[in-house]
């Protein structure tokens, strides 16, 4: 059964389980889906209103966008799963079996794809909350700040993860350019959150 169609209580049941999936990719996305979620809850909250008219249309493409993510983002968690059950099963081939290394360097490969998507999906969400930050309700960019606060949880966790699948590929030159990009996204988006989160815990000291 998909992930997204089962309760928060059922998959952190399954976290913490035993079970090889979902795990610390599959709560990444959850993570980031949450963030994107809060970004429109700040939208919702302010459209309507009629002090913020002139940036409704603003606001509300903010939303279209960020909706968007919050359910790519937590498709990713059944994505992660999934990803990960040839590689379990790559990992119980015989090592003197013919075409291991191969099957088992594809198999990295798409382990990591998913929560590099993760990562991407959650940069351009906090893009995003920027601009719900800017222009949101006052009366409600605390949620903007604690979006920006979870993402920044679920791009560290979605790094990781990539991390540990490039670290055991057999390609070297391929891995280093994946992780450039997990470096990349990290050295710009953990900032730029930041930014948004000390924005608006500022107005309240």
């Amino acid at each position: 059964m998909s992930m997204t169609n089962n309760s928060i209580e059922k998959f952190l049941e399954d976290l913490k389980s035993s079970l090889p999936a979902p795990g610390g990719g599959g709560a990444s996305g959850l993570v980031g889906a949450i963030g994107a979620a809060l970004g429109v809850m700040v939208g919702s909250l302010t459209v309507g209103k009629k002090k913020y008219a002139d940036v409704e249309e603003e606001i509300k493409e903010l939303m279209r966008k960020a909706s968007g993510l919050s359910d790519r983002l937590a498709a990713c968690m059944d994505q992660d799963a999934e990803a990960f059950e040839p590689l379990a099963a790559a990992y119980g081939i015989p090592k003197d079996q013919p075409g291991r290394d191969e099957t088992l360097e594809k198999c990295l490969r798409t382990a990591a794809s998913v929560p590099l998507e993760i990562m991407e999906l959650t940069c351009e969400t906090i893009e995003l909350l920027e601009g719900f930050a800017a222009k949101g309700s006052k009366l409600v960019i605390s949620d903007a700040a604690t979006g920006a606060v979870v993402c920044q949880g679920a791009l560290k966790g979605a790094a990781i993860n990539v991390k540990v699948n490039t670290s055991l590929m057999k390609d070297k030159e391929y891995a280093a350019g994946i992780n450039k990009q997990v470096d990349d996204m990290l050295n710009m988006y953990l900032d730029r959150a930041e930014a948004v989160f000390q924005g608006i815990y500022g107005r309240y000291e």
